[in-house]
């Protein structure tokens, strides 16, 4: 699966969600730095399957079901690595089965 992870995403992630064969990059690795969400989930439709965030607000300013992109968003405390890594078991279950035009959220809950 190929893997953009959001600029709000710290790098280090991009090393831990890249296990089980995942391809990832960044947004800046990817030549898309600066774009606003709607255009950016619309380039990044053409290259990647899933494109992880932490903005909360993802859901709310994007309908995520009309892009050939799902969306990954970990609600975590923080944007810190430390903040984050517990939330990578469950964002990698999550990769397993998460479909084009999907919203999948992770969470304390998940």
């Amino acid at each position: 699966m190929k893997i953009l992870l959001d600029e709000c995403v710290p790098k280090p992630i991009k090393r831990s969600l890249s296990v089980g064969g995942h391809q990832c990059a960044t947004v800046p690795e990817a030549g898309l730095a600066g774009k606003s969400n709607g255009e950016l989930l619309e380039l990044a439709a053409r290259n990647f399957d899933v494109f992880v965030t932490l903005d909360k607000g993802i859901p709310f300013q994007q309908n995520v079901a009309v892009h050939d992109i799902a969306v990954l968003l970990i609600r975590s405390t923080s944007s810190r690595v430390e903040d984050i890594l517990p939330y990578i078991p469950a964002c990698l279950v999550a990769l397993s089965s998460i479909k084009a035009g999907q919203l999948v959220v992770v969470d304390k809950k998940s």
